[in-house]
């Protein structure tokens, strides 16, 4: 596995961990409207998944799909939603190869030309980022924060 793909390997246990956490707590909390973010528990875990898959669509030169926020009203159906784009992502990955890196892409919503690498990058660090809004809002609720530690997770294994 390649560095970038353990990167994602790594975001997406750690939001399947919040997913964990986050489905027994209560729809008023996860809805509630927060300083920072995208404003609630529940937009930004839909904002994760949403901006990872456009990017990603972007790569591929195929055109953004829209999904609608409103549609997903558990955590159950956010996490169905992650695993179902999960396995296009992971072909992606697969079948990366460092010529790719320096491909240019313009994705639907922008004029601008960004290398496909890049992308990958950003939408690692995006999610990383919001993880940290998670684990604040999470002390505000009174549930664990999801530790982020990249050891021990074992996500470098040599084939």
């Amino acid at each position: 596995m390649f560095s970038i793909e353990s990167l994602f390997q790594y975001n997406w246990q750690i939001r399947d961990e919040w997913f964990e956490i986050l489905e027994p707590i209560a729809e008023i909390e996860l809805f509630r409207e927060r300083n920072a973010g995208i404003g609630s528990i529940m937009k930004t875990l839909f904002h994760i998944i949403d901006v990872e898959y456009s990017w990603i669509r972007a790569i591929k030169n195929e055109p953004d799909v829209t999904f609608d926020c409103e549609e997903y009203k558990d955590i159950k159906s956010m996490r169905t939603l992650s695993d179902k784009l999960r396995i296009e992502i992971k072909e992606l990955l697969t079948n990366w190869s460092m010529d790719m890196e320096y491909e240019m892409v313009t994705p639907g919503w922008d004029d601008d030309f960004y290398f496909k690498g890049e992308i990958l990058r950003h939408i690692i660090v995006h999610e990383i980022h919001h993880i940290g809004q998670l684990s604040i809002w999470s002390k505000e609720i009174g549930i664990p924060v999801i530790s982020t530690s990249f050891i021990g997770k074992k996500l470098l294994q040599r084939n």
